[in-house]
């Protein structure tokens, strides 16, 4: 019988997770994000699910967190799914999509980022530039 032996080793974490941890300034995990919406663990789940919220596994126990600029207390930011839809649409993964919005692009409002210049309000700007990015 030859069985796999289990190891001690982790997962070689994603170089890319490093570099999305230096571009996002904070996050919520899936109970922070309820407690912040007013709602269930559940919901969040769903919203997770539904790419109404994005998220990546972190942190040394390889958690679910969330960019907590993602979450209000009224729900999921209102520009994001729309915009998340046409980067997954396109082909990009939740690693690859969170690296694009808070990566700093020329001539963008606010902090220079696609998260930065939704949040200032430039959401049809940033959904051309992802069907750009994306097609």
């Amino acid at each position: 019988m030859n069985a796999q032996q289990p190891t001690d080793q982790q997962p070689t974490p994603d170089p890319r997770l490093a570099e999305l941890e230096t571009l996002v300034d904070a996050w919520l995990s899936v109970p922070e994000a309820a407690e912040v919406q007013g709602c269930s663990l559940s919901t969040v789940r769903t919203q997770l699910k539904n790419h109404e919220l994005v998220s990546v596994r972190r942190g040394p126990n390889n958690a679910v967190y969330i960019p907590a600029v993602f979450v209000t207390p009224e729900g999921p930011m209102p520009a994001l799914p729309g915009t998340v839809t046409v980067l997954a649409d396109g082909g990009m993964n939740d690693l690859d999509l969170l690296t694009w919005l808070f990566t700093p692009q020329e001539g963008l409002a606010g902090d220079g980022t696609p998260m930065g210049a939704l949040l200032a309000g430039h959401k049809s700007e940033i959904r051309r530039r992802a069907m750009e990015t994306a097609f």
